[in-house]
């Protein structure tokens, strides 16, 4: 192929995956045009995209209109990377000892690109029901686990990474990126963060890294409690995530 071809390919791959990620995002089937809409995206790139997506499994016709989501064949691939990254098996099981010995949330969480994650969750054993969407994208900067992800990066890469739009917070102020920076440096030197959440006005977010082969936090440990049961357990949950993410980490 041409230089300009192998562009033109590599563009395509990148749309594509856009198109994945939409509607991941959305959570809802929608029509190849109502996706081009939504990305900015010529009407006919999009259709024709969609038509090689459902040709390989990856994305499913749902109704008479044309309306399109994820295929089955994205479970699958989602199957094999659980069979073949031990990790996340693994951390299912360290959720259900943290949860048991805490009695709240616990989450195993990653990041998506630019964005946070939680990939596993386990749910205390409360009245009241503290949790998140599995699966979710989040803005790095509103997470505990924002604060430990990015330790491994310089200012320059964690300000090109995320988006500007990320540092607004849910009440409208925007966060500071200096203040944001340190808050990263002292989470890498005391392995744990946590601060009441940005997101709702009740709960309290612990987390701990958990360090792959390199030394580089590449999932964290969380503990997401009412603010009170926080403060009067801070210490006890700090050493429970910090064992449990030790456990996970690589040659801990």
């Amino acid at each position: 192929m041409t230089e300009r071809q192998i562009r033109k390919r590599a563009r395509g791959i990148d749309r594509a995956f856009d198109i994945l990620d939409h509607l991941r995002d959305v959570k809802t089937s929608q029509r190849p045009a109502e996706i081009a809409q939504a990305l900015g995206a010529p009407t006919s790139t999009v259709y024709d995209l969609v038509g090689t997506l459902i040709d390989h499994g990856m994305l499913e016709v749902t109704d008479a209109n044309g309306s399109v989501f994820l295929g089955r064949r994205v479970y699958f691939l989602g199957l094999a990377y659980r069979d073949y990254f031990d990790l996340t098996r693994q951390a299912a099981s360290v959720l259900d000892e943290i949860t048991s010995n805490t009695k709240e949330t616990s989450q195993f969480c990653m990041l998506d690109g630019n964005k946070y994650t939680v990939a596993l969750q386990r749910e205390g054993s409360r009245p009241f029901r503290i949790s998140a969407d599995v699966g979710e994208r989040t803005a790095i900067p509103w997470t505990a686990s924002g604060r430990l992800l990015l330790g491994h990066l310089n200012d320059d890469q964690i300000r090109e990474l995320i988006p500007d739009e990320d540092f607004i917070l849910p009440n409208g102020q925007r966060m500071n990126f200096d203040t944001y920076i340190a808050e990263i440096r002292q989470a890498q030197l005391d392995r744990f963060f946590s601060f009441d959440s940005i997101v709702d006005t009740f709960t309290h977010c612990f987390a701990a890294p958990v360090y792959d082969q390199n030394g580089v936090c590449s999932a964290t440990l969380c503990i997401v409690a009412p603010k009170e049961d926080a403060r009067d357990n801070f210490e006890h949950y700090k050493i429970a995530l910090q064992a449990a993410g030790d456990k996970l980490s690589y040659n801990a």
